[in-house]
């Protein structure tokens, strides 16, 4: 388990497995189901300003978002200017630390994936903005798009959330009217550009003419629409779900760039796929096989597929070459 995971009821019983009776756990960071006003997550919001650090700040943003999400299932409207208050500073301190970006799917749980996947879509989105040298303003514009492209999904019948079993043709097609739900939920905001509420759209559109909604496709699509879709499906993939494990962020790039080709832009893909060259020559990394081995040359045009050495036989291996093998996570 990663410092800062949630426990939930089947962690609890895995260490109980290995026979572990006691941990150090912090407060958790998980509030009540209740409708929360106004006044209280303002309160929550003057304490983020005092975390220095990005993940705990990331946890609370989430929470924060989830009280939120919970007030818009109730009827609430959706207050951009506040989204905007708590996202834009975590947006900084991310940009500040662009590795962080890249292990966000190792916090999100199954149980509140909803609100993780909010808050990465906005931070991916603005990571990948910031690589494709947009401006700062349209970088910010980027996250909110990104944070409140699945707005929608609160007035959706909460039991699709976390179905495990295959949607009847009622419920795909609910949950492929959400972002038209989004949209009229924030297309009064002038906090938001045209541009962006464009993107909310948009976001599940694709480039070959697929995605949903399609009776609202237009081509070509918006630039900031194909930075949001890339980090919607990105986040998506890296995830643990209700009816998925979670997938190897490498491998899952691989996935977009070739499963999925002609889908996305390449552009984009390229810019996201950047973050990745930050890991140097020496990083650790686990296998899908579970071996520990050590990064020892990166190959521009292979990034996800560097030239590593085994800890402990010393063997080394081109992850090019060995299609098999692929880099499970950085350690």
């Amino acid at each position: 388990m990663n410092e800062k995971t949630i426990l939930n009821s089947e962690l609890i019983e895995v260490l109980q497995v290995f026979l572990i009776e006691e941990v150090s756990v912090e407060k958790t960071l998980i509030d009540g189901e209740k409708f929360l006003p106004k006044e209280i997550i303002d309160n929550e919001l003057d304490d983020i300003e005092d975390i220095s650090n990005f993940i705990t700040q990331y946890l609370k943003t989430v929470q924060i978002y989830k009280q939120l999400f919970k007030n818009w299932q109730a009827g609430s409207k959706v207050d951009v200017a506040l989204v905007r208050s708590f996202l834009i500073p975590l947006v900084d301190k991310a940009l500040e630390e662009p590795d962080d970006i890249l292990k966000l799917h190792h916090y999100s749980t199954k149980e509140d994936y909803m609100y993780h996947h909010a808050i990465s879509i906005g931070l991916i989105g603005a990571f990948i903005a910031f690589k494709m040298k947009c401006e700062l303003p349209d970088v910010y514009q980027i996250a909110l798009g990104g944070c409140l492209a699945d707005s929608g999904m609160a007035k959706l019948s909460p039991s699709i959330f976390n179905k495990a079993t295959t949607l009847t043709l009622e419920e795909h097609d609910e949950i492929q009217n959400h972002p038209i739900i989004s949209y009229q939920m924030i297309k009064d905001s002038s906090i938001i550009t045209d541009s962006v509420k464009l993107a909310v759209l948009e976001h599940h559109g694709r480039l070959d003419g697929s995605g949903y909604p399609q009776k609202i496709r237009s081509k070509p699509m918006h630039l900031f629409s194909k930075i949001i879709a890339v980090a919607d499906i990105f986040h998506a993939m890296t995830s643990e779900r209700v009816y998925r494990k979670k997938q190897s962020p490498f491998k899952v790039i691989e996935m977009i760039m070739h499963d999925n080709f002609g889908k996305f832009d390449i552009t984009v893909i390229r810019a996201l796929l950047a973050g990745f060259s930050s890991f140097s020559i020496g990083s650790k990394v686990k296998l899908n096989n579970g071996i520990k081995a050590d990064i020892m040359f990166i190959d521009a045009n292979s990034i996800t597929r560097p030239l590593v050495r085994i800890l402990d036989s010393g063997e080394i291996i081109n992850l090019r070459l060995n299609r098999e093998l692929y880099i499970e996570e950085i350690l």
